[in-house]
């Protein structure tokens, strides 16, 4: 028999995108709307792609990325409570934990909230002269490793961080780009390659907002068809219950004479 090299075996069980998908059907098992399949299949597929990635590292700011596409991107799902199912679903699919992604996300969050913006610029220019913190030590981590993967859900996980310290500052697209793009000297990432990505983000943020008020004024006009079909159901069925009028009995106009 023929010994197969060690990359040959290696790459043969390399998990596949349909793999991944597979198992992701398998651990959610309701229907997805279809407004929103496209947004789920696509957050997936690229999850997939990190994680079989022989230079991508889970962290903490890629998890705030993750979590906070999926709560804006799936905003508004109905059923609410298959929200969770499809999240751990995606997270297990990749053989990896919602709750430790969730848990880092909230971390991140509640840290960012509670520091000032030239903290967070000191943080991502020169993360060695800034305060200690959860967000410092993530950064140092990255910056040590030999390699680092970088993605758009990195990035979206930056902006994140930009916006829960000083949400009105986060409405600045221009220095917004330029603060984040400090860190791309540290971590040895494109500037051109986050500002492309963050513009994305933006855009499809745009176009799902605008979907979800087209589908909102569909349900409306459906609902209120639903409402008039049935007013005008008990309407009828008011009529038909109604005695009918008659003439006055001869015996009454009778004694009337």
């Amino acid at each position: 028999m023929e010994l197969r090299s060690l990359d040959e075996f290696i790459v043969s069980n390399v998990r596949t995108v349909s793999d991944t998908k597979r198992a992701f059907y398998t651990f959610h098992t309701r229907p997805i709307a279809s407004i929103y399949r496209r947004v789920v299949e696509e957050l997936m597929v690229e999850m997939h792609l990190l994680s079989v990635n022989i230079d991508f590292r889970y962290d903490p700011i890629y998890a705030l990325g993750v979590v906070t596409s999926f709560n804006r991107f799936m905003k508004g799902y109905r059923p609410d409570r298959d929200k969770e199912s499809i999240f751990d679903a995606l997270c297990r699919a990749i053989d990896s934990d919602s709750g430790r992604y969730r848990h880092d996300a909230e971390q991140l969050q509640s840290e960012a909230e509670n520091i000032s913006r030239e903290t967070l610029e000191k943080t991502l220019e020169s993360p060695s002269e800034a305060p200690d913190s959860f967000l410092k030590s993530q950064i140092e981590a990255i910056a040590h490793s030999d390699t680092f993967k970088y993605s758009r859900l990195f990035t979206i996980g930056l902006y994140t961080l930009v916006e829960f310290v000083d949400p009105e500052f986060a409405k600045d697209t221009k220095a917004v780009t330029e603060l984040l793009q400090k860190l791309s000297s540290t971590l040895k990432f494109s500037p051109e390659k986050l500002e492309k990505d963050l513009e994305a983000y933006r855009s499809n943020l745009e176009k799902l907002v605008q979907a979800q008020a087209v589908l909102e004024d569909i349900k409306k006009a459906d609902r209120k068809k639903r409402e008039e079909r049935a007013a005008q159901a008990e309407a009828a069925d008011s009529d038909s219950d109604s005695p009918e009028s008659s003439e006055p009995e001869p015996e009454a106009q009778e004694s009337e004479a």
